[in-house]
């Protein structure tokens, strides 16, 4: 199962002896790179090994995911994928960053990408305060003011608001 939902292919398999089988994949050199041997020892408990030797290129169908902060695209999130998994890659990034970045004073907005398009999206709710707290009775008018000057600052913020990504959000994104 493990070695399906990393895109591999099933070329030859058979015992050694009585207690041990041997299996050979054809897998993307994408999908071993990254936690492919941590998986694959917590799934076996540690019994299984692993070992790879390049076979060659082969073509495959490769989509660009661009990931937008507030419409922006960031340009270290951009990565190649395989156009079977972009949406689902998409929408883990997403929520991946959705739990990492810290809030603002304003509403940031999370996208995944693919030529232009928007195929996942999150957002990091703003910081609120209650601008009418200490308002007592009276003219709704005044309350209906005071609303309308917080939301003139915070639109003002988003254009102008920056959102850092450290190098550590960076990692937690990449980790599966």
């Amino acid at each position: 199962n493990i070695c399906l939902n990393r895109r591999g292919i099933q070329t030859n398999s058979y015992y050694i002896d009585n207690t041990r089988l041997l299996l050979q994949y054809k897998f993307p050199l994408s999908e071993i790179i990254i936690d492919f041997y941590d998986e694959l020892k917590s799934v076996t408990s540690g019994y299984a090994s692993f070992d790879y030797e390049d076979s060659g290129y082969e073509s495959t169908k490769l989509v660009k995911l661009d990931v937008l902060l507030n419409d922006k695209p960031v340009d270290e999130l951009s990565l190649l994928v395989s156009a079977l998994r972009a949406k689902t890659y998409g929408k883990n990034i997403c929520l991946k960053l959705k739990d990492s970045l810290k809030r603002q004073q304003f509403k940031i907005k999370i996208q995944a990408a693919i030529g232009g398009k928007i195929v996942a999206r999150e957002d990091i709710k703003a910081y609120r305060k209650d601008v009418t707290a200490k308002l007592y009775g009276g003219d709704t008018t005044r309350r209906d003011k005071l609303l309308q000057r917080q939301a003139e600052g915070k639109r003002r913020l988003r254009r102008i608001g920056n959102i850092e990504i450290t190098s550590e959000t960076l990692i937690n994104v990449f980790k599966k």
